[in-house]
């Protein structure tokens, strides 16, 4: 009986050994493969990147994790048209050259917001407010100039950014735009986007678009659009969450919303603050902690587990899922709102190494 023990035991050392071999071999293989390979099956990974990500280590940890690229300042408007007559094209024809070597989707952002617009836009040689003929001939020539420009090698575009005030008494936001054309301005660039280039998919793009006071103004927005047949073909979910929010039943019920008008619904600038969500800047008080904890990691990963689920869930209505920016190792939430102050939000750490984050979201049967 002791003999037939000690075999027993033999052989359940050697199984666990084996398997221990097995499961640090499968680890190797997970560690080589790229996120986008875990969802080829439901939707691009994309990630935004400037010129600087475009060679050495990061052009590589792009190609290797990511399917889709947006730029993310290059093509707003103040960058790429600083002055009425005179673009600059340099780093938003190196993204897209980027992406075309090496067989990337793009997601072009943005043809109209109401930041980072130059001044000139909106003013006349005498320095005098422009009239609504002015600023909207102007926007077309803007969106007729970029679009054209790499038209059949942008798929999508965020055509209106940020629409929705911020006031969840108010509707629209108060901008130069909205003063001095009413509405208009976001029917126009619509269709002059879409006589640019009428293959391209057309989004409108906003943050916050979980909370259900604002969800019911995108819907109202986005549905008014469609009731008068302006090309819009879907809503970008910009995703700048936290581990507080959004709840499970907020997200399911926006893409739901949403869908509902026939529209495509992308997230388009996924990160997950540390911090609770804030807009206003503020000094870093002298308490506030910026250590990035077991339990906040632990949290973070609960919440990026949580969202994926859902956009798994929703595959035939999510066509997208975009990180804005690589790593920890530079995030735009770095000093945003708060001077000083280290965020943590993505799935890479600042050595570009998977996070317990990473694990939760590729980790699905």
């Amino acid at each position: 009986m002791l003999k037939f023990h000690k075999s027993l035991l033999f052989i359940t050392v050697l199984a666990c050994f084996i398997a221990g071999i097995a499961f640090k071999s499968i680890n190797r293989k997970d560690v080589n493969k790229g996120l986008k390979s875990y969802y080829t099956s439901y939707f691009p990974v994309g990630v935004a990147v400037g010129a600087r990500n475009l060679s050495g280590q990061s052009a590589e940890f792009i190609v290797k994790n990511f399917n889709s690229i947006t730029p993310e300042n290059a093509m707003k408007m103040g960058p790429i048209h600083p002055e009425e007559n005179r673009y600059f094209w340099a780093e938003a024809d190196s993204i897209v050259s980027f992406a075309q070597h090496h067989n990337l989707k793009v997601r072009g952002h943005n043809l109209c917001w109401h930041e980072q617009t130059p001044n000139w836009m909106f003013k006349n040689a005498d320095g005098s407010e422009v009239s609504k003929e002015v600023l909207l001939r102007r926007l077309k020539d803007h969106i007729n100039t970029v679009v054209k420009r790499y038209k059949g090698k942008i798929y999508v575009w965020d055509v209106v950014n940020e629409a929705i005030d911020d006031d969840s008494t108010k509707y629209l936001r108060n901008s130069q735009w909205y003063k001095i054309c009413g509405e208009d301005f976001i029917i126009k660039a619509f269709e002059y986007a879409h006589e640019a280039d009428p293959e391209a998919k057309l989004f409108y793009n906003d943050y916050n678009t979980e909370r259900p006071e604002k969800t019911e103004r995108v819907y109202r927005l986005v549905k008014s659009l469609v009731d008068k047949k302006v090309p819009i073909h879907g809503v970008g979910l910009q995703g700048h969450w936290s581990i507080f929010e959004p709840s499970e039943q907020e997200l399911r019920n926006t893409i739901n919303k949403f869908s509902s008008l026939g529209l495509e619904v992308q997230i388009t600038e996924l990160d997950m603050s540390v911090y609770r969500w804030e807009k206003e800047r503020r000094p870093k008080r002298p308490d506030e902690s910026d250590e990035y904890t077991a339990e906040l990691q632990q949290k973070q990963a609960e919440q990026y587990q949580k969202v994926f689920q859902i956009f798994r869930d929703n595959k035939d209505k999510v066509t997208s899922v975009t990180f804005w920016n690589i790593s920890d190792r530079y995030t735009w939430l770095d000093n945003y709102p708060v001077p000083g102050r280290k965020n943590y939000p993505l799935l890479f750490d600042t050595n570009f190494q998977p996070k317990q984050a990473y694990w939760s979201v590729v980790n699905f049967k």
